[in-house]
């Protein structure tokens, strides 16, 4: 990846997933970069204020995301799925254990459903066979085949295959890109107040020079005019269940509910809820812990031993269509509102924001 140039300087206001990721890939291009991120260090946070990267499952599932998403959401996230995986392969030939399933796993994932949420069910196969060309839809899978995949689900449901999509690790990803990135200078502790094409501004009137800025802060943007942003909250819940056996995420279509269900290493399990219209950062409430964690033990009956670990939620950064923008003008990168796909789509974003830097400097 260059720029155009043979070593820039590289400023980067935001040190989430995109903020990491852009960081350990223009330093090991040779650049010399800084990030600017008001949390107090990499280190995953559970009160609600850190990456909202850190509470996600790291789903990959640009068709399933066709529910709720434009086909351009499914298309970056296609091309995202193998980009993954080679940014896995690369973190561990980096961190001497070689292991990529520590940072990503490709067993497909699996749709859901109760018989009484047939209906709704088939209204998600409808939007989902919008699909891009290349995709692939969604296989039936009969009783014995479901049974033959997931052996500790609820025998009876309905199940729909979907082959190719993936995960990645939050927990293991985001601090790696931090420990792996090449001598990239980390400003923790402070807190952005503006960018402008060459410059960084900080909240205490301090400015940065540098050749090329990207202002990946998410919500820390929206102060700035035209960063018509709001936050859109994202609730998980742990759970340890030794012996339970889940190899894929699965999606529970319900007329009321967006559930997933996600393994985790050392025998845990993520529940969640996509997305909820509210700014409220407060934990995880009675009703939502009931909800979600009763949805999950409906379809794996083994979760009834499950010990709770820790329930936490975020915001995500969304705008008022809930679809990505990036603005490439020369000496800055604006790109925001990934919504919930910020994992499913930010290394093709970069991809695409790098290609439009390139071509800028080559003209």
């Amino acid at each position: 990846m260059t720029l155009g140039m043979n070593t820039a300087r590289i400023g980067i206001a935001g040190a989430g997933v995109l903020g990491r990721l852009l960081a350990w890939q223009l330093s090991h291009a040779g650049h010399r970069v800084e990030v600017f991120d008001p949390a107090s260090g990499p280190e995953a946070r559970r009160d609600g204020l850190g990456p909202a990267g850190f509470t996600a499952a790291g789903m990959l599932s640009p068709l399933a995301e066709l529910d709720a998403a434009g086909p351009e959401v499914a298309t970056l996230g296609l091309r995202s799925v193998p980009l993954w995986a080679d940014i896995a392969q690369r973190l561990a030939a980096l961190d001497g254990q070689g292991d990529a399933g520590r940072y990503f796993r490709q067993h497909g994932s699996l749709m859901l459903a109760h018989g009484p949420d047939l209906g709704a069910a088939q209204r998600v196969l409808s939007r989902l066979s919008t699909a891009p060309a290349g995709m692939v839809a969604p296989k039936r899978l009969t009783r014995p085949a479901l049974a033959e995949l997931e052996p500790a689900l609820l025998p009876g449901l309905h199940a729909w295959y979907l082959d190719g999509e993936a995960q990645v690790m939050p927990q293991a990803v985001l601090p790696a890109l931090c420990a792996f990135a090449r001598d990239v200078q980390w400003h923790w502790g402070r807190t952005v107040q503006s960018t402008a094409p060459g410059c960084i501004t900080l909240d205490d009137g301090a400015v940065a020079g540098f050749d090329l800025v990207f202002d990946v802060r998410g919500l820390g943007a929206r102060p700035e005019p035209g960063a018509a942003l709001r936050g859109v909250r994202g609730e998980v819940i742990w759970l340890h269940a030794p012996g339970v056996s889940l190899t894929r995420p699965l999606r529970l279509l319900h007329a009321r509910h967006r559930v997933y269900i996600v393994p985790r290493p050392d025998d845990h399990i993520v529940i969640g809820a996509s997305e909820i219209e509210s700014e409220d950062r407060s934990p995880v409430s009675l009703r939502s812990a009931v909800e979600l964690m009763a949805a999950a033990h409906s379809v794996l009956p083994a979760l009834a031993e499950a010990r709770i670990v820790h329930m936490e939620t975020n915001l995500r950064p969304a705008l008022p269509d809930n679809a990505p923008k990036l603005a490439v003008e020369p000496g800055r990168v604006w790109l925001n509102g990934l919504f919930r796909h910020g994992w499913l789509l930010a290394p093709a974003l970069i991809e695409q924001a790098m290609r439009q830097v390139l071509a800028s400097t080559s003209t």
